[in-house]
């Protein structure tokens, strides 16, 4: 029996060891008053590779700055009026609300928010309230190139250029590597200001000069010439055209989705704390 109860004692002995360690205590590294700043606190602070000098700059800057927060915190909390304290209390509370909340609903939309928005959905929307869509700005639709005055084949590139045909990909792929900036897609809309950056002759003073529906423009410098070939232009305060407001309609439309599903969402918690008596008002 002696025995028995001897053995039973060894095998609690090393099974629970661990009984008999000494408890670790954290290392402060700092103090300000009754709070302590511990050596934990800086694990991952300082990046792999930094050096000694480095490293010690970026520990003491953080301790440093942990001081100056609690001694401002505690500061605050000595000199603040009840009030104001009470009035901060309550945002802080409001704050946490509206941070969990939000966070949560973020989650439930991305998880059922439908993304998908069709050409038929855009051109609709499109249609209901395009008075709603009007420039801020000129937008045109131009095509051009600017090389250089000696360039061997001017005469051939001015005449593809001028004549503008979609069977001249070939050529195109080939000879606009020798335009020193060009675009060459005139279905695109732009805003007039990316027009003044691209081609430098054209200004706010001079625009009517250069800008007009169906122009075609040659321009020459000392080096360089320009040939453009104004297509179409909306001046602003008219309704932006469909296919430059598109990106725009997308946003506006999973914004709307977004706000109705939240809504719902909104809705429907409220009438299930209601069915499962969570919620109550008393009358």
């Amino acid at each position: 029996m002696y025995k028995s109860w001897f053995l039973f004692w060894i095998v609690l002995l090393f099974s629970s060891c661990d009984f008999f360690k000494k408890e670790v205590k954290p290392t402060a590294i700092a103090r300000v008053k009754d709070s302590y700043l511990y050596k934990e606190e800086l694990n991952n602070l300082v990046p792999k590779g930094t050096s000694k000098q480095d490293s010690l700059q970026i520990v003491r800057s953080f301790i440093d700055r942990w001081a100056s927060q609690k001694l401002l915190i505690n500061a605050a909390e000595l000199n603040i009026d009840s009030e104001d304290k009470a009035a901060f209390d309550e945002l802080i509370k409001q704050y946490k609300i509206d941070l969990y909340t939000k966070a949560y609903i973020e989650k439930v939309v991305k998880k059922t928010l439908d993304t998908i928005i069709s050409e038929q959905d855009l051109e609709a929307y499109y249609k209901n309230n395009k008075e709603n869509f009007k420039t801020n700005g000129t937008l045109v639709r131009l095509r051009y190139i600017n090389l250089s005055k000696d360039n061997p084949k001017f005469e051939s590139i001015k005449s593809k250029f001028l004549d503008f045909k979609k069977s001249d990909k070939k050529f195109w792929d080939t000879y606009a590597l020798q335009c020193k900036s060009f675009a060459l897609n005139d279905s695109m809309w732009v805003d007039l200001s990316s027009v003044y950056d691209k081609l430098p002759f054209i200004n706010p003073d001079n625009r009517d000069q250069y800008i007009a529906s169906g122009k075609t423009i040659q321009h020459s410098d000392s080096l360089d010439v320009y040939l453009v070939k104004i297509r179409q232009i909306i001046d602003k305060n008219q309704i932006a055209p469909f296919d430059y407001l598109k990106p725009t309609l997308k946003e506006v439309i999973l914004n709307k989705r977004k706000l109705e599903l939240i809504k719902k969402f909104e809705k429907e918690i409220t009438d299930d704390a209601i069915k499962d008596k969570d919620y109550e008002i008393y009358k």
